[in-house]
């Protein structure tokens, strides 16, 4: 692959919706054991690879139906036709299912209007600073779509870690993007907040 790579970033929506697959696809259906990026919109979480049959909220028709309806969202980062990486975001009420869940909301002040919850890069251009382009796109969207506030969920950490445990990535990277710290979240991560003006 060519070392100066140009770029785009597009919104998970039915026009995108193939490219997404085909990145999940290549990747076994996307992190968390193939979730195709379901994870955080369930309240609970089960093990789908100990269950006999995948639930239904875990499974690409589930997501399709919910781009489909406009209640999944997420910042696609293209390389020409192919997407390569992404950054999930939407309300609490479109991602409930964050981890510490019960902590997080016996320490919050107030919700926020959008959650950054999962970011995924292809593993051939891992390294290449396409996961902070996807979080800038996922600003972005979020400025397009009318701004709030914005909270992520990173690792407190900068140090190496398997891809597979970085879907949230890490405090540096948000603290780059323009997030503060705010609180702890269980042991190794923590709440960061920033506030995006609407264009």
């Amino acid at each position: 692959m060519p070392e100066t790579v140009t770029y785009e970033v597009r919104p998970l929506d039915p026009s995108t919706w193939e490219a997404f697959v085909a990145l999940c696809d290549r990747h076994g259906g996307g992190g968390f054991g193939g979730c195709y990026c379901t994870w955080f919109h369930r309240e609970t979480h089960s093990a789908p690879e100990s269950a006999p049959e995948r639930p239904a909220d875990f499974t690409k028709e589930f997501k399709h139906d919910l781009v489909e309806r406009g209640e999944a969202h997420a910042a696609l980062v293209f390389d020409g036709d192919r997407a390569v990486g992404w950054a999930q975001y939407g309300s609490p009420e479109e991602l409930p299912g964050i981890y510490h869940r019960k902590q997080y909301l016996e320490t919050a002040e107030a919700l926020p209007d959008y959650r950054i919850t999962c970011i995924f890069v292809d593993r051939a251009y891992r390294g290449r600073g396409v996961a902070r382009i996807a979080i800038a796109g996922a600003l972005e969207l979020i400025a397009e779509a009318g701004g709030g506030t914005v909270e992520s969920y990173p690792r407190q950490t900068d140090k190496r870690i398997s891809p597979s445990f970085l879907y949230s990535m890490t405090r540096t990277v948000f603290e780059e993007a323009g997030f503060e710290y705010d609180r702890p979240k269980g042991t190794v991560n923590c709440v960061m907040r920033t506030t995006v003006a609407a264009r």
